[in-house]
């Protein structure tokens, strides 16, 4: 259940107005999912968060496709099932397949298990792994 109630386009502020007709620019959509109606009560973080997902997830070194993945990652580690679904519609918007999603599901559940594995056991980095 939400914090806050989600707004509509006809309660949003003249500034939230803006970060909405860009986030549909952006997108080629009229589809504003529930996380930035949320945040819409609060046009600065909604444009500072916005702002920083175009900068983030925009075109650069990696594929669109594997910043979702990561993405996915990411919030499987931090239990944020709102993420992982919104995401993970989002990699399979760009390409991701079921066997790719699989496989993804799990290198996320191996990292955990060893994660915890060496947390656990105190293991000491090796050097072979320092930056020279």
């Amino acid at each position: 259940m939400a914090t806050v109630r989600l707004l509509s386009d006809d309660e949003l502020s003249p500034e939230s107005q803006e970060v909405f007709a860009d986030i549909r620019l952006t997108r080629g959509s009229d589809f504003v999912n529930n996380f930035w109606r949320a945040l819409a009560h609060d046009p600065v973080t909604l444009k500072r968060t916005w702002e920083g997902i175009k900068a983030v997830m925009g075109p650069g070194a990696l594929d669109p496709k594997v910043k979702e993945m990561i993405y996915i990652a990411v919030s499987v580690a931090h239990g944020c099932p709102y993420c992982i679904h919104s995401h993970t519609a989002g990699a399979r918007g760009k390409g991701m397949t079921d066997a790719e999603y699989a496989e993804l599901i799990a290198v996320i559940g191996m990292a955990s298990e060893t994660n915890r594995l060496v947390t656990a056991l105190g293991v000491p980095i090796d050097e072979a792994f320092d930056v020279q």
